[in-house]
């Protein structure tokens, strides 16, 4: 993806494939300091004040990387401000 500068894992690619919400967002949270996904449900299914890892939802609608490329230079203005416990939203 065009986050150059940046580690970038998808779920799969981590191993965490079937992993629940909750325990996604501890396990990434070992390992990562921001979380960025397309799940726009998963904000209302946690409570994110306690995490150490912050979250940035991409309101695109889908995951198609065709579809998620334009919206990259937001996202790379987005992580700097990200802050943990704290969901960032980016919009197309």
């Amino acid at each position: 993806m065009e986050l150059s500068g940046h580690e970038v894992t998808t779920v799969a690619e981590a191993g965490w494939a079937g992993v629940k919400n909750g325990a996604l967002l501890q396990l990434a949270a070992t390992r990562f300091e921001v979380l960025l996904t397309v799940d726009r449900n998963l904000e209302y299914q946690q409570n994110y004040s306690s995490l150490t890892i912050a979250v940035i939802v991409v309101d695109a609608p889908s995951n198609d990387v065709e579809v998620l490329r334009p919206l990259m230079p937001k996202v790379l203005e987005a992580l700097p401000k990200a802050k943990p416990g704290v969901v960032t939203h980016v919009h197309g």
